[in-house]
């Protein structure tokens, strides 16, 4: 163990030009995944079903993380980003709020502004969960007051045209199976289904969901995690069609943690289905 400590000890300290030069090339790489984190990217797909639908424009995003991190600031920019699109319906993926309401009470945040044509939805996540038990209640009272729907194994036909189904989240081990949240639908229908983790996406596919919105992986925000995300999930960020179903891995407009991504971006996605 000594014979390693001190070559260490000379790189690192001993050697103060070394030591000057890693501390630059770090300070470059989190001042490059602040300002990467910053740069919200808009992505968009066009996807064509099967089923007759009058041509929507969807607009997605998952793992806002409001809180004591991500506050009004960044809020406000992306509602801005939203609205621009001008948008048929809204929809978001859970992982609205980072574990504590107080934060968003004490800066006063809102998505009420947010504007579509038939409304916002949304499912939880599992930063809904984490806390006390009471916290679900007061995270459904908040998004209710900012007149966002909020489907936890439910699901609500649109426009008499598609389905728009809620997964609740995984963190709910008594959370409805897909072949039951279908049962009582026409699928002759289209069905969109919102599901905060993207697992077991084979299910998706056997039992015909149209189109698939998922978030939660953040495609790792920075290395190792980008690698281990991806050995995690069949898909950790992009587009994937399995049989008729379309699924798409949002990897956030938000954060987790420090406000840096390196080697993945923020965004929002804007879909247009028909």
């Amino acid at each position: 163990m000594l014979r390693l400590v001190l070559p260490m000890q000379r790189v690192l300290v001993d050697n103060w030009l070394t030591f000057g030069t890693l501390a630059i090339v770090m300070t470059v790489v989190f001042v490059y995944g602040y300002f990467n984190y910053l740069n919200t990217r808009r992505v968009e797909l066009n996807i064509e079903i099967s089923k007759p639908i009058s041509p929507l424009k969807i607009v997605a995003m998952s793992d806002l993380h409001l809180g004591y991190g991500i506050g009004k600031a960044e809020l406000d920019k992306w509602i801005t980003l939203i609205n621009r699109e001008n948008p048929d319906i809204v929809l978001i993926s859970g992982d609205i709020i980072d574990n504590f309401i107080k934060p968003l009470e004490g800066q006063n945040l809102t998505l009420e502004k947010i504007k579509s044509r038939y409304g916002v939805y949304a499912c939880l996540g599992n930063h809904e969960y984490i806390g006390t038990p009471s916290k679900i209640s007061h995270s459904l009272d908040f998004l209710q007051k900012a007149k966002i729907t909020v489907l936890r194994d439910t699901a609500m036909l649109v426009n008499n045209e598609f389905y728009l189904i809620g997964r609740d989240d995984r963190s709910n081990s008594k959370r409805k199976s897909i072949p039951e949240l279908l049962q009582p639908l026409d699928t002759t229908k289209p069905i969109i289904l919102l599901d905060h983790q993207p697992f077991h996406l084979d299910e998706t596919a056997k039992n015909g969901i149209d189109l698939q919105f998922s978030g939660h992986t953040h495609h790792g925000q920075i290395p190792p995690a980008n690698w281990i995300a991806k050995r995690i999930y069949e898909v950790s960020h992009g587009y994937l069609r399995k049989n008729n179903s379309h699924i798409y891995v949002t990897s956030g407009i938000g954060i987790w943690g420090g406000k840096f991504r390196i080697g993945t971006q923020s965004e929002y996605v804007v879909i247009h289905l028909k």
